[in-house]
Order: structure tokens, then sequence, then C-alpha cells
């Protein structure tokens, strides 16, 4: 989740230090990405509505769910999607020492490599949240950071169908969209309040029929870059 009035620095996209943020692709492809998980409340209904359009995505997991809940994990995998790092947990990586993001993000991903028996190649940082620092310390640890460029901000509590239009509004191929897929709290290092009260399973049908109107295909973002490219940019918030 990031609190919509977080103060962010997003420069051009020809910047060396860059994080993926969009991507160049055959066809009218978008990215779609889900963070939080894997949680039993949410993630079933998410995976059924993925299933039921033919859709892939990308799954940024925290490893102390993925670790309680390997079954779930197995069923992401097993449904085709691709599983990447969002963490440990949720604590945001700006208020951490360098070295201490650096251990934290190795160890993440060995405990993720582990339970998934294969490499892990994407990390989103909590929140967002990166400085120079941070992103150098995510990079020496293997591994590639990745924001987005499309949100309809799904971690506040509005009615459904808001949250979905204002997902879909000028969402256009090569958009890196961001979902969740469960909601930041206790369990995971921090205290973000009551999870929005609609169904993800709904927001996921809403947002995956108005891409397919729209004549959009949802795919994850290794689907995106085998036949394309990853467009990076600097971005950096606290």
């Amino acid at each position: 989740m990031v609190p919509p009035a977080v103060r962010r620095l997003v420069l051009p996209m020809t910047s060396a230090v860059g994080s993926v943020r969009t991507v160049v692709t055959p066809g009218r492809r978008v990215v779609l990405t889900y963070d939080d998980g894997p949680v039993p409340v949410d993630t079933p209904g998410v995976l059924a509505a993925l299933a039921e359009h033919g859709a892939r995505a990308t799954f940024f997991v925290l490893v102390a769910r993925a670790e309680r809940e390997p079954g779930l994990l197995r069923e992401v995998v097993a449904a085709g999607h691709e599983v990447a790092l969002h963490g440990i947990d949720h604590v945001r990586l700006t208020a951490l020492a360098p070295g201490e993001v650096r251990r934290r993000t190795a160890e993440g991903k060995q405990r993720l490599e582990q339970l998934l028996q294969a490499p892990v190649r994407w990390f989103r940082p909590p929140y967002g949240a990166q400085t120079p620092a941070t992103w150098a310390a995510v990079r020496r640890c293997g591994l590639e950071p990745v924001v987005w460029n499309r949100t309809g901000y799904d971690w506040l509590d509005e009615p459904v169908e808001d949250v979905a239009r204002r997902t879909l509004d000028g969402v256009a191929a090569g958009d890196v969209v961001l979902l969740h897929d469960g909601f930041a709290s206790a369990d995971v290092g921090v205290d973000d309040g009551p999870p929005p009260a609609f169904r993800r399973e709904d927001l996921a049908r809403r947002v995956l029929d108005g891409l397919v109107q729209r004549g959009l295909e949802p795919v994850s973002l290794g689907q995106a870059v085998a036949e394309g490219r990853a467009v990076k940019g600097a971005w950096f918030r606290k």
C-alpha cells in the first residue's frame, strides 16, 4: 500500500538509476501485479477471477505470509502466475540503514526461492518507498526493483466500483498496474488500520472485465518482457 499523500520524486524515464515502471511489449498488453499476499481471505478469489479471464499476473509476496500459507503459494504458481518478492514483511525500507535493507532483502530472496525451488527476479519495495541507497542495496542482492504507473488506490475503503473505475481510467498498453490480494497489518510488522470492506475478488473481476472491453490483454511482468522490454525510470519516495 502507498498512502496517496506521500510526496515522491519521479525522474525522467531515461535515468540510469531505474526501476521498472512500464513495458514495451507486442500487442495491447498490460502488466497486472498483486501485492501483500498470499492470504486465505483474498488470494483464492483473485486467482479464481484471473482464471476465469485466462489472465496472468505477477504476485509480489510477503515471505512471512508465504511461509504461513505455502499451499496458497503453490496455487499461485500452479495457475501459471509469476512470483516476486515484496519483502520479508511490510516494514518501510527507507526507515532502515542500507546495510539492513541489503541483509533483509537477501534473506527474503533466499527464503522465497527456497519455498519456490526457483529463482526470483523482481522486487517491489513496501509502499513503493525507495531511496538511491535502498535501491542500490536491492540491486546488490541480484533483484530488479519494480514500481508501477497505474493504480486505483485499492487500499482505500471506498465503493468497489469507484476503485475499479479509477484503476481503469486512462489505462493503456504497456502500463504496470498495482493491485493487492492482501492488506498490510500487524502480522507483517505494520499497522495500516482496517482493510477495505470490498472483496478483492470483486475488484479483480471488474478490472479484468474493463481491460477486456478495452481490448487489453493482462499478463505477468515476465511474460511482457520476454517478448518486449522493461522501461525504467528513477523513482524515489520516503
